[in-house]
């Protein structure tokens, strides 16, 4: 089955329900981009610096290289989301579970924006996908639990590693910089502050960016050709259009995540 632009802009102008797919999958991808990227840039704005339009800006494009660049090396995080649910043999049935769940991490991630609440889409993603695999399939049967699991790991490891990490560069840097002048420390740190942050947003652009990419294309699939399993290989078209959408989200309605994670919670 081709998914070349040209029968995905068919198919999607005369198949409402994948039209629908599409559609959720892409406003996830933009509530995404607006809840989850702007907390890559939230220290460089709390810290001043770097203004908010201008970091946004930056973030919105280090988010679009980071999926885009990344995704045409390797596309493993796309995969072990695609592999981590199985929503069954019936078709339909599927796209209904698929859309259930873009739905509810659209809800919460508005609801998390509207109030300022910095929140990680990946796992309201992930949770998603599996409440709808299980309402689905009456039970666990539909869930990949050896993909689930790299979750599980992920949030141990980043958890530890982030703390442990943070707090020995804090002490490392204060012993390094204790003689150091003032000025000529501050304007060092200012714009390695600025690298880092763009830094961190291309990396989040390549880890969540997949993973709305990866369910996007099992839209497509399903309602395409009726198959979802084995290798999946994502056509350049849909890879630039997700890094935009994700871009677009970022530089629409990142502030208020900057706010809550650069200066109030600080």
């Amino acid at each position: 089955m081709s998914y070349d632009f040209a029968s995905f802009a068919a198919a999607f102008v005369s198949d409402p329900i994948l039209a629908l797919i599409v559609i959720l999958t892409l406003g996830a991808t933009v509530v995404n981009g607006a809840t989850d990227a702007p907390n890559a840039i939230a220290t460089v704005v709390g810290t001043k610096a770097m203004k908010p339009t201008p970091a946004i800006v930056m973030a919105a494009i280090c988010n679009f290289v980071g999926l885009a660049g990344i995704t045409m090396v390797s596309s493993a995080v796309a995969a072990t989301i695609f592999k981590m649910v199985d929503f069954g043999g019936d078709n339909h049935a599927a796209l209904v579970a698929l859309a259930a769940a873009m739905v509810a991490i659209i809800v919460w991630g508005v609801a998390a924006w509207y109030f300022g609440i910095p929140t990680s889409q990946s796992h309201s993603l992930i949770a998603g996908i599996t409440g709808a695999a299980i309402a689905l399939q009456g039970g666990l049967g539909g869930v990949n639990g050896g993909e689930w699991m790299k979750v599980v790991y992920g949030l141990v490891i980043s958890t530890v590693l982030g703390f442990g990490t943070g707090w020995l560069f804090t002490r490392l840097i204060k012993k390094a910089c204790r003689r150091a002048e003032r000025s000529k420390a501050n304007s060092f740190f200012k714009w390695a502050q600025i690298v880092s942050g763009a830094g961190v947003a291309v990396l989040h652009g390549a880890q969540d960016g997949q993973k709305f990419l990866s369910l996007c294309m099992l839209g497509i699939m399903l309602a395409m050709s009726g198959q979802s399993g084995g290798d999946v290989s994502f056509p350049f078209w849909l890879i630039i259009m997700v890094s935009a959408v994700m871009a677009l989200g970022t530089a629409v309605g990142g502030k208020k995540i900057i706010k809550s994670v650069g200066m109030n919670m600080v």
